[in-house]
């Protein structure tokens, strides 16, 4: 029963996120906001930076975790309703897009510590719980592209339907976290401080060298991470896809693929092994995008996209993993938070802006890039993930508690 309740709790979580992550580019394209797609990648990010703060706070200390899920996903929920209305004026739609992620980012830590909470074998049994949260992504992709695409005619992703789609799932979810099981907040009775607040006591805890180059890393890598999010929906427009949401599914069924045998692989490979391979993935998949750019070599494409499995799993999950496994349940939350900072705070907002920034200047005042310009502005991330897998591959020595994978468990 709980298991499944932390799945449905994931599938949710997730489908929100694809539902309006993945198209509200060409929405606002669609909208006269072209030159401005970066900031929802700049809003949600910033989101990020603050999430650990509310975590080490808020959920932490004074309130069980399930409570304060419930709280945000449905006042998130209303904010993205009213947030469509205000198209024509693109500062009060970027900005109610940062109030919503206010809401949002801090679930993500909740979450997954929630999750933690419950289950005995990190490496066992998270994956099977986490894999929900790709399928619901799945989900939102196929029922944007698909359904809405049946239902509305044309390109759903050019109106609001997105939008409202992942409120009305946010407040679904905010509702049935209250069955969620009671998770009391780690941190109650303990003295409040900056330190603990920003997951600083945490990182003392957890700090040793291996921890910090990974760190290093995952804040590195994450700034080609924001191209992809925010570029591929408009890359796949312009080499003549249609279905564009959906076409970006193909990376969360590969990424439902890794995560079924991300146990076995924990366990014949061990962390850093796995860690690399989720690196060069990223590498490679830029590479792809470059190559099949100039002549719209849908193959490649296609391939790039499917990356995302191991790009995903490999990394981003293996480092949830990783940190939890270091942690212990006094700074569970503020440590998965700090993990949330780092990755889809500092280093997606860095991306984004340095993204936006790259791509305004290859448009050079022109409406789109053309195929050939493509190549080029793929080729950039390419180089830059290679050089974060090198970096990592030669200065990350994880001590053998952490690279050893624990044995099997069930609930």
């Amino acid at each position: 029963m709980i298991r499944t309740k932390l799945s449905v709790m994931m599938f949710l979580q997730f489908f929100i996120w694809g539902a309006w992550y993945t198209s509200i580019a060409v929405y606002m394209t669609n909208h006269g906001m072209g030159t401005l797609t970066h900031w929802p990648y700049t809003v949600n990010p910033v989101a990020a930076i603050v999430a650990p703060f509310f975590l080490g706070l808020v959920a932490d200390r004074y309130f069980a975790t399930e409570k304060v899920l419930g709280f945000l996903h449905i006042l998130g929920g209303l904010v993205l309703f009213a947030t469509p209305q205000f198209t024509a004026k693109p500062s009060t739609f970027i900005f109610l897009l940062l109030l919503y992620n206010l809401c949002y980012m801090p679930t993500l830590g909740l979450a997954n510590s929630l999750a933690f909470h419950h289950i005995q074998s990190q490496e066992q049994q998270f994956p099977f719980i986490r894999v929900f949260g790709t399928i619901g992504w799945i989900v939102a992709g196929l029922f944007i592209s698909w359904f809405l695409g049946l239902v509305l005619g044309g390109v759903p992703e050019q109106t609001p339907m997105p939008l409202y789609t992942a409120a009305s799932a946010s407040i679904v979810l905010g509702m049935f976290c209250f069955t969620l099981p009671h998770t009391p907040p780690p941190g109650r009775g303990q003295p409040v401080s900056l330190r603990s607040i920003a997951g600083l006591d945490a990182l003392k805890q957890l700090g040793d060298r291996p921890f910090y180059v990974f760190i290093i890393a995952s804040l590195l890598l994450c700034i080609p991470l924001a191209v992809y999010y925010n570029f591929t929906q408009l890359f796949l427009g312009a080499t003549g896809v249609q279905k564009i949401a959906a076409t970006q599914t193909i990376g969360q069924f590969s990424e439902t693929f890794f995560m079924l045998i991300m146990p076995m692989l924990f366990l014949r490979l061990g962390v850093k092994k796995m860690l690399l391979m989720g690196m060069a993935a990223w590498a490679l998949r830029y590479a792809l995008f470059a190559l099949a750019a100039p002549g719209a070599v849908f193959w490649m494409i296609v391939l790039g996209i499917a990356l995302h499995g191991p790009c995903y799993d490999f990394f981003f999950v293996t480092g949830q993993i990783y940190v939890d496994k270091k942690s212990t349940p006094a700074v569970r939350g503020q440590a998965q938070g700090f993990l949330v900072l780092v990755t889809y705070g500092v280093g997606m907002l860095i991306g984004a802006q340095i993204a936006g920034n790259v791509y305004d200047r290859f448009l050079a005042g022109a409406t789109a890039l053309t195929l050939p310009l493509w190549r080029s502005f793929w080729i950039l991330p390419a180089a830059f993930a290679a050089a974060v897998l090198v970096f990592f591959a030669v200065s990350f020595k994880p001590q053998a508690t952490t690279e050893k994978a624990a044995s099997p468990a069930s609930f």
